[in-house]
């Protein structure tokens, strides 16, 4: 007797069935995708992009407003220097004491500083770091003793003192005398100054780092067989050990960003940072510490947005790196 078969229980040809797709993805696109998943680094991530948006768009911000952040409205300020307004209709956040420059104004360009700072210091650091860290950890034997104590001797250099005495240097190299220099002048060379100093300091770390990394990947199998086939040593750096180092890379970048920033309007605070006519949010912060209980606004406006734009920062960078750490999934 043969057995009853269900029809719909029959067998699918080979050519009727779907195709699944197995196509893999790279560790760096999937910690980008769980990345993506992360609600609180999507919304650290929108805050930093509205910053890079005022930073950007702060001409056309000021120009809205109809004010710039040179002209002194001197008028709407007491004998003792207070102003007389706060924020209406013309000055949306009010003016400041004593030159009576507009704040609105001087706050969106106050980002371009402090990010344009933060950015170059990042990607000249990173650029120096990884590759340091390529040739030390790769090349071995006096390339790496030589290399190795130049990056234990940056990081064994008083950072403070550094910046301290940098810019009066670099005044008198490329100006001559701080004393008969205009403001511009002066202004220009601590800027670059306060990039070089940061820079400095910053790539002997993820130097370190890249380092470590690449002595545990160099005696690996594909880096072994790309020597035994006479792969020439930049194709082996840039080619086989790079790819394997994103996520160091882009962890220390998503870390260094809010340090940086941090960094910079300390500095300027300290008086050895930016300086005017430069409209940096650490400037104001200087300027502002003599009035902050008649203007409170003049204060705690920039710092406000170095704390927000700090904070997102750092909380991204936490995201990142739960990201891209396997130990860390969830």
């Amino acid at each position: 007797m043969e057995p009853l078969i269900d029809p719909g229980l029959a067998p699918v040809p080979a050519t009727q069935a779907k195709r699944v797709s197995t196509r893999g993805k790279s560790p760096t696109a999937i910690a980008f995708a769980r990345l993506r998943q992360d609600r609180l680094a999507v919304v650290c991530a929108c805050v930093f992009l509205f910053f890079v948006l005022i930073a950007i768009f702060a001409p056309l911000l000021a120009k809205l407003e109809g004010q710039d952040i040179a002209t002194l409205h001197q008028d709407l300020t007491d004998e003792y220097g207070f102003p007389t307004i706060g924020p209406n209709a013309e000055h949306w956040l009010g003016i400041e004491p004593r030159l009576g420059r507009d704040l609105f104004a001087r706050f969106v360009y106050g980002a371009r500083p402090s990010l344009l700072v933060a950015g170059s210091v990042t990607i000249i650091s990173t650029i120096i770091g990884v590759s340091a860290g390529l040739i030390t950890g790769f090349a071995g034997g006096w390339i790496d003793r030589v290399l190795s104590w130049v990056i234990d001797f940056v990081l064994s250099l008083p950072y403070l003192l550094f910046a301290i005495a940098v810019p009066a240097v670099l005044l008198t190299v490329f100006v001559g005398s701080a004393d008969g220099a205009g403001t511009n002048e002066v202004a220009t060379v601590r800027f670059y100054s306060l990039i070089f100093v940061l820079s400095f300091f910053g790539w002997a770390p993820l130097a370190r780092l890249i380092r470590g990394e690449v002595l545990s990947l160099r005696e690996r199998e594909f880096v072994q067989a790309a020597k035994v086939l006479g792969v020439p040593t930049r194709k082996v750096l840039f080619k086989e050990l790079l790819p394997n180092l994103v996520a160091p890379i882009v962890i220390s970048v998503s870390l260094a960003l809010p340090t940086v920033i941090v960094l910079e309007a300390g500095l300027t605070y300290l008086g050895v940072g930016l300086t005017e006519p430069t409209p940096s949010w650490g400037v104001t912060i200087s300027q502002a510490q003599s009035y902050y209980r008649e203007d409170p606004l003049y204060l705690w406006i920039p710092v406000a947005a170095i704390t927000f734009l700090v904070l997102s920062l750092s909380l991204l960078g936490d995201s990142v790196r739960d990201a891209f750490d396997p130990r860390t999934r969830r």
